[in-house]
This record gives C-alpha cells, structure tokens and sequence, in this order.
C-alpha cells in the first residue's frame, strides 16, 4: 500500500501531514501527486470528498520550497467558485506548509483592498482567490499575472455553473503559457473539456472514479409525497422535513438543509428554530463575517443544523457531517452528487435524504439517469399528518404569516370591494355638497338636507317674489337669502375664514364659478330668472341720433347763420336747470328756443346746443333707472 512517505514530498510537508494525522493517500492523491511532482498538467476527475484539495497543495509546497517571491508577482495561483472554498484551500495551505516559510494571500469578496493589497505589495508565494476579485485587483494595476509558474482551477464545473468561464479565460491569458495547470472537477461538461483542450498541454488525465458517481458510503433515500393543495406545499414540506429531522433522533448529529433558493434558505431556517430545532441560515446574500462565523460555529459543533443554497455545495470539507436534508431536488443533476458529498466522508457512513413532490418528477428522472441507478424511497415518518401540518402556522414562520395576512385582507377586500367604494363614493359627494353649501347660499335651495340647522322661512319668501314678478326686478331670491344671512354678509368672513360675498345671477363667469372661485354645476342652480342685459345687446336711442345742420341763405350785409335741422324735436331738449328734475317728470317737459345762432364752420353741434345734450343726459339717465 502506498504513503506518503513513498511519493517524494518534502519532508517538511510529510511531517506537517503526520501531524496532521494522514499517512495513506486516497487514490486521486496517490496518482496526482507524481505527475504533479514532474511538472506536468493534471486533469483530476474525481467524486467529490475524495481529497483533490491535497492531491494538488501538497505538490505546489513542494515545488515551491526554493526561491522567493517578488512584490505583486505571486508564484502560484489557486482559483476557487466561492468564497468558502478559496478559505478552505488557504486553511489546508497554512496546515500543510506551516513548517516552511512559504507566504501566502486570500483574495476573496466581502474583505477591504486595503489589507489585501498590503499582503500582495509584500510578494506571496501563494495566491489563493476567486475570479471576481482576483480581476478586480489586476485592473487596479495591483497585480502582476507574468510570474505565475503553477495555476489551479478547483471545481471547474461549479465555475461552469456560476459564469466564471469568462473570467478563467481570460486570467489563462494574463499568465505565460510556461506555467503547469492543474484541474480538479468532480463532473467534467463539454465546455470544461473544450478549455481543458485549450489551456492544458498533453495533461495526465486522472480519473479514479466514474463521472458522477456517488460514494457508496452514503445511505440515499427519496422521501415523496403529494402535497394535499397546491399552495399548501412548501408548508407541508417543511412540516416533512422536521418530521424526518426528529424520526432520526440522536444519529443525526448535524447535518446541511440545501435549498434552491436563497429565500427559501431563510425561511426553512426561520422554520427550524421557531420549532426548536438549532438551525441557521448560510447564503451568497448574507455578509461575510456572517457567513464565517455560521460556518465556524457548524465546524465547531456550536451549530446543529445548517441551512444553506448550493454556496456550500462545493468543496467544503467538514467530516463529521452525519446527514443531508434535499429540501428542493436540485436543477442541476450533478449539484445532487455534490450535495450528498458533504456527508459521508473520510470512511464515514452518511445518510442524505431528497424530498420530491409530483412537479419534481422530471429534475428526480435526470438525476437518477447521472447517477446510473435509482434512488430508494422512503416512507413518511410515522404519525404525520399533512393536512394538519399545512393548516397549523406559527407566528414566528414568515412566509406563512405572509401567506395568512395576504389571504384574510384579500378576503377582505373582495367581501367589501363594492360598499367600500360606494362608502368613498358617497363620502366624497357629502364632503363636496357641504362646500357647495358653505360657498353658495344657491345650494341650500337645492340640498336643504345638507344645513338641517337653516330656515327655510327664506327660500318661501324667495319663491313668493318669484312668482309675483320679482319684487324689486334687479335683484334675485338668491341675492335677498344671501343679505338675510349673518354668515355670508358682504365684507364678513365665515367660521372658516373665508371671505363671504353676495352674489347675484350675474356673478358667475363663463366657465360657471361664482366670485369666490367655486364651480357650480348647471344640475346644482335654481333658475335665476332673465339675465341681465348689457351694453353689448342694447345700445340707447340717443346714442343713435344724428344731428344735420342747415345753412340759410346769406343776409345782405354777407352774414350767415346757422340753424339747427328743421327735424329737430324741441320736446326732446330742456334746459341744463331741469335736467336733474328729468328723472321724475316725463321727457320733453322743458323745451328750448327752436333756433340758435352758432358759427358757421361748426360742423356737428352747435355752442348752443348744451342745451339739447343735457336733455339728453337727463333723458339718458331716466332711461338707465327704468331698467
């Protein structure tokens, strides 16, 4: 049997591996690690929990134990998917190298520049990172590429999956073409392959298990079941899931809850703990310090159930996992194969269960068809009852209290839907029925109801003078309401503070607002009987007059005279004395002499003729006065 001892390490390393407990290497590590060694490319296919992360870190120490590092130029590069995983990969560095003087840097998301570009101004001989900041780096001109002598690409199919293709891509082209790669993959997809064929020159392929393939020291079951409504599932599920949590008691010692989504991921573990069960939450949202310390705290044993979307799916090593919880069958089939990895590991038996419902039939066909068999069911825990459990909410679950809330005011809202808009409806034509009435005194003709409080001895007066033919003729009833009311005086303000003017039938403008700027509907006014006729349509008869001047014949000394027209009427003329008495007796009372001598270049009224237009005036205004 090989050791480690056999494959030609540094000594310094095969006493940090003693230490550390190893001395037999998993098959993938004894293959890798010779080739590694010669310098070659190495194409590592192997199921995950098999220990590709030593197959490649205890090489690259090797071969890194003579020379030094320059500043910004890191001698090797190691890209990890995640976060967690680039911090596993530095954690087995710092083990397995702590008796060299090897330096190292973890280039990750979450962290400042500042103590990051400190290390990297210093020179590592390490540079362990993922795409995303490693890119970030490079474009601020922190970094230099040319000096990488060995690069590592750790789970290049989680790279597919993520997008970081791209980005791989083009840090291969930023590193000389000198440089040794190696890559590690549990699954190896076309495009994986395609940049295998591009980057790797004549690589060692070494595949020590079947693609995709499960380890067998893992108990799998499908829990399926037929939730008993459609939007009752995800409750119903969660119920099943901590069902099968306390049917296994005290062999589930921990265990990993992965879910699809990241706010499935809360809420499952919100779920948990308002059941009693020690859970938390691990996802790409959270911030990074949190997601380290959940995750230490897991390792530690502090935490018992580990809630978590496929961020954790990939490389995390922690051996002691005894169960793992499909809440969601995967997408991806060969997430399922990384997934369940997380268990049974390092010689130990695990237990991995999958809930599926019928809408999972097709995801559960495609990962049983990459694993090359199919999955044993399994049986509901005992003594559940699913119609119950979806029924039964506690109020520390979030998304059921949603749920609960959006039913009853949906409920709610369709039960009053009509009364509640009639009750809007009919609240606003009150409100705007009040103000027509506080504003108009018209209005209290129409909608007495609306100002109980007000006599209605008014509105009887005013249609008594309507029809004994408008008492007074200028003015309407609405004018006299308006004067007998104390609050609308003309010059007082109401108990709003608004300024009350009287208003009569030709205050409104055209567009229908009266003096204080409210509209009135047509539908809302009484008839005001005939509008007041103005200058426009009646024009009065002595501004229609015309006057001729006649011109005699010349005297014998050649003097002329002027004298009026023969038409003109005396009786229309009076003297300027009778003109304020023209108001009450008839027109024409006083005459005036039938001719006057005026000059005889005036060509319209003669000096003389002031007597005729202050009768006229005085006609004029007898005139405005009866009308």
């Amino acid at each position: 049997m090989t050791k480690f001892s056999d494959l030609a390490l540094d000594p310094r390393v095969l006493q940090a591996v003693s230490e550390a407990g190893y001395e037999t290497p998993t098959p993938i590590q004894a293959e890798a690690i010779p080739e590694a060694l010669k310098g070659r490319d190495v194409l590592g296919i192997a199921q995950t929990g098999t220990g590709k992360t030593a197959s490649f870190t205890l090489p690259m120490i090797t071969l890194l134990g003579q020379g030094r590092a320059r500043a910004r130029m890191p001698r090797s590069l190691v890209l990890a998917p995640t976060r967690e995983l680039a911090a596993q990969v530095a954690e087995n560095f710092d083990t397995y190298a702590k008796h060299t003087k090897l330096t190292k840097a973890l280039l990750i998301g979450g962290v400042a520049f500042g103590e990051q570009d400190k290390l990297i101004d210093r020179g590592v001989d390490v540079l362990i990172a993922t795409p995303g900041r490693l890119l970030d780096h490079f474009e601020r001109g922190k970094l230099l590429l040319t000096g990488v002598q060995i690069m590592v690409v750790d789970e290049a199919d989680r790279m597919l999956d993520m997008g970081f293709i791209p980005d791989i891509e083009r840090i291969f082209q930023l590193t000389p073409f000198t440089r040794q790669t190696m890559f590690y993959s549990a699954t190896m997809a076309p495009e994986i392959e395609r940049i295998t064929n591009t980057f790797l020159t004549a690589p060692a392929r070494i595949e020590v298990a079947r693609q995709a393939t499960t380890n067998t020291n893992i108990d799998q079951k499908v829990v399926y079941f037929a939730p008993s409504r459609k939007d009752r599932s995800f409750t119903e599920k969660r119920a099943v899931l901590r069902a099968l949590i306390a049917a296994e008691g005290e062999t589930c010692t921990n265990g990993i809850v992965f879910c699809n989504r990241k706010m499935d991921v809360d809420v499952v573990a919100k779920s948990l703990k308002s059941h009693g069960f020690n859970a938390a939450p691990i996802h790409g949202d959270l911030d990074q310090s949190q997601r380290t310390k959940t995750l230490d705290a897991f390792r530690d044993g502090a935490l018992h159930i580990l809630v978590a979307s496929d961020v954790a799916a990939r490389g995390l090593d922690i051996p002691a996992v005894s169960h793992v919880f499909n809440f969601d069958v995967p997408g991806h089939p060969e997430d399922y194969v990384h997934r369940i990895g997380r268990t049974g590991r390092a010689g130990r038996h695990g237990r991995a269960f999958t809930l599926a419902t019928p809408s999972d039939a097709k995801q559960l066909a495609a990962v049983e068809s990459l694993v090359k068999q199919e999955i044993p069911r399994a049986e509901l825990p005992e003594g559940l009852d699913l119609e119950s459990a979806g029924s039964s909410r506690t109020s520390r679950e979030p998304r059921g209290e949603r749920s609960d809330r959006g039913e009853r005011a949906e409920r709610g809202e369709r039960s009053r839907g009509g009364k509640g808009r009639e009750r809007s409806r009919g609240g606003r034509e009150r409100a705007q029925d009040e103000d027509r009435a506080a504003a108009s005194p018209q209005a209290e003709t129409v909608a007495p109801k609306a100002q109980p409080e007000r006599s209605e001895a008014p509105q009887k007066e005013a249609s008594a003078r309507d029809s004994s033919g408008r008492e007074g003729g200028a003015r309407s009833p609405s004018h006299s309401e308006a004067r007998r009311d104390p609050v609308s005086r003309d010059g007082n303000r109401d108990s709003a503070g608004r300024e009350s003017v009287t208003r009569d039938a030709g205050s409104r403008d055209a567009g229908g607002r009266d003096a204080g700027g409210r509209r009135n509907d047509r539908r809302d006014r009484r008839d005001d009987g005939p509008a007041v006729i103005g200058m426009g349509d009646h024009v009065p008869d002595f501004l229609l007059r015309s006057f001729r001047i006649s011109t005699p014949a010349p005297t014998e000394d050649g003097a002329a005279e002027d004298n009026l027209a023969p038409d003109h009427n005396p009786e229309e003329t009076a003297a300027p004395g009778a003109a304020s008495g023209a108001a009450a007796a008839a027109p024409g009372a006083a005459s005036a002499p039938e001719s006057t001598p005026a000059p005889a270049e005036v060509s319209t009224v003669a000096p003389a003729a002031t007597d005729v237009v202050a009768d006229e005036a005085g006609e004029s205004e007898a005139r405005l006065q009866s009308i």
